[in-house]
């Protein structure tokens, strides 16, 4: 992420894009309707890890919630899980975080504490 350090997430949901179609019927010409690429929206991202002793997501959240327009490049990449060798990664084209949500907590449990965030975009690129 732009001016952030890199952090590890366990869970990385919504990766996806879709194109609405624009369908017409040519006029005289009943066999077929022609269908045609329209607006492409990309759906939101959602991230999950554990608690970290760095804030910087949730600062970046309360800043956008503040009105501040901070939107980054995200980077994100897969990883093999034996060798740590990238395998792909994809940029988050103008995100912001859209929704945090804090870890449950549990003085009955020794569960790891996790926080999501999601984050809103304009598209994805594959990275070569």
């Amino acid at each position: 992420m732009d001016n952030m350090p890199k952090a590890v997430f366990s869970e990385v949901s919504g990766l996806q894009m879709e194109t609405e179609l624009f369908e017409y019927q040519e006029g005289g010409n009943n066999s077929y309707v022609h269908r045609l690429p329209g607006i492409t929206k990309a759906g939101n991202v959602t991230l999950k890890r554990g608690v970290a002793r760095d804030n910087e997501l949730f600062k970046w959240y309360q800043r956008v919630a503040r009105g501040v327009m901070d939107l980054r490049s995200v980077t994100i990449t897969l990883y093999a899980t034996q060798e740590a060798q990238p395998v792909v990664t994809w940029e988050l084209l103008n995100a912001f975080p859209c929704k945090w949500t804090g870890p449950q907590l549990s003085a009955g449990t020794d569960a790891v504490a996790i926080e999501t965030i999601e984050l809103a975009h304009v598209g994805i690129l594959a990275v070569e």
